[in-house]
């Protein structure tokens, strides 16, 4: 799985796949205000997306690939670059 589920935040990284979506909507919906960290988030299929873009946590680390951080910005609360 490439998602970390910390204290404070889940850590998405590497590829974040089809299979991991379902465990990530349901760790958003159960927190009243979910963070994530996305600095490590090489690729992520839109299924987790939909879950983000969804839920709508924030985002303590943006990811590094620019087409998605462009994607994100405009959807989700956190840092710009």
């Amino acid at each position: 799985m490439s998602i970390r589920y910390l204290k404070t935040h889940a850590a998405l990284e590497g590829t974040v796949s089809v299979e991991d979506a379902e465990a990530l909507a349901q760790w958003l919906q159960a927190r009243k205000s979910p963070k994530v960290h996305l600095g490590r988030c090489e690729h992520l299929h839109t299924a987790a997306l939909q879950a983000l873009l969804v839920f709508k946590p924030r985002v303590i680390a943006a990811p590094s690939d620019p087409f998605l951080e462009g994607l994100l910005a405009r959807h989700l609360d956190g840092p710009r670059p």
